[in-house]
């Protein structure tokens, strides 16, 4: 990366770093908003750490795109795909709502670039190209995601598309989830690789992860956010301490600190804590309300009163404030790995702001802190 590049997202980092909290008497445990479905699971053992609500149905929003990468890690370990694999953007995948990467019809990535645009950006469009490569269709591709997520023991689990844009017929659960980020860390380890990035450049782009534990937060390698209105702020975390991996599934938060908020205090509760595991992701047993109809929050998250919250996990300037004293600033300068079009082609749009509709970044991708991935390998 140019040298212009590092000077100008290191002055990125320093505009956007995070106010953490510091003060003495700031409880080790933060507990997590009453009546958000969340659930811990040590990955080694598949023991349940702790869980609330892990039965009740949820929009995935963008957590539906792990659901896409490990149908796609599943077509690669069938020789039916590679990651060199060109990836052709459609009309139809170009005509998708933000967050997006705005590429043409018929320009090209591998699937290798589309994959960390998925993790780091969360890009609708990408998502659809990338079903139509694997299935033909994206409607022949989302019924393979609906076996594979049947095989994998989903049973609360429905998809009706590959990028997690919402309507009818789409919901999972905060047990479903935890059940497919297990089976992505079991099932495909070369792959994990993909996503702790902490940001992409297209050669004309520098994109920041989404995630605010990864390079924050100890042994943080993982997984995904995800945002519509309906759903409120979801995050799946993962990190990897002394050779153990925890996986945590929160979901319904109101913000973007709320949702890494509770995600470290959880994963740091797991590491730190003696918890009871006397059940398994397997012989967990459904229970409680809200399993008959799928949530809905939008009430609370895009009204007056969510915009509010909100605003007061901003400080004055509008840089993020995160609570949890075990999100720390990241100490170095960002780098990124390269996630863009097959060289020779026109160059991409130029950059430009989003109105989310749906999927992820909720409007606020340039106050999230500029970030740097460790060098992987895939």
């Amino acid at each position: 990366m140019s040298t212009s590049h590092f000077g100008l997202f290191a002055a990125s980092l320093r505009q956007l770093s995070f106010i953490v909290a510091a003060t003495a008497g700031f409880l080790a445990s933060v507990p997590l908003a009453q009546a958000n479905p969340h659930i811990l699971v040590d990955v080694q053992s598949g023991r349940v750490l702790e869980h609330e609500e892990a039965f009740r149905k949820w929009y995935p929003a963008s957590l539906t795109k792990l659901m896409t990468v490990y149908t796609v890690f599943d077509a690669i370990r069938a020789g039916q795909i590679s990651l060199d694999t060109p990836i052709v953007m459609s009309k139809r995948a170009a005509a998708q709502p933000p967050a997006k990467m705005y590429f043409k019809p018929g320009q090209k990535l591998t699937l290798d670039s589309a994959l960390k645009i998925l993790m780091v950006k969360s890009a609708n469009d990408i998502a659809v190209a990338v079903a139509e490569a694997v299935g033909g269709t994206q409607e022949a591709f989302v019924t393979r995601m609906n076996g594979e997520a049947l095989k994998l023991g989903m049973t609360d689990s429905h998809f009706i598309n590959p990028n997690g844009l919402p309507g009818k017929g789409q919901y999972t659960t905060a047990r479903d989830l935890a059940v497919l980020t297990v089976a992505l860390r079991r099932d495909f380890p070369q792959y994990a690789g993909y996503f702790s990035l902490e940001g992409f450049t297209t050669g004309q782009q520098n994109v920041p992860s989404l995630n605010m534990l990864i390079g924050r937060f100890a042994g943080a390698d993982g997984m995904k956010t995800g945002f519509i209105c309906a759903s409120g702020f979801n995050q799946i975390g993962s990190a990897t301490r002394n050779g153990r991996t925890l996986v945590s599934v929160v979901l319904g938060t109101d913000s973007l600190a709320a949702r890494a908020d509770a995600t470290a205090n959880l994963l740091q509760k797991g590491f730190t804590a003696q918890l009871p595991a006397s059940d398994t992701l397997g012989s967990l047993k459904p229970y409680g309300q809200g399993r008959d109809q799928v949530a809905d929050i939008t009430a609370d998250i895009c009204s007056a009163k969510g915009a509010k919250i909100r605003s007061e996990t901003r400080d004055e300037v509008g840089r993020m404030k995160v609570q949890s004293p075990y999100i720390q600033e990241m100490d170095h300068e960002p780098q990124f790995v390269f996630a863009g079009l097959i060289p020779g082609q026109d160059q991409q749009p130029a950059p430009q702001p989003e109105k989310v509709a749906g999927g992820d970044a909720a409007g606020t991708i340039a106050n999230v802190p500029v970030p740097l991935p460790r060098p992987t390998t895939f």
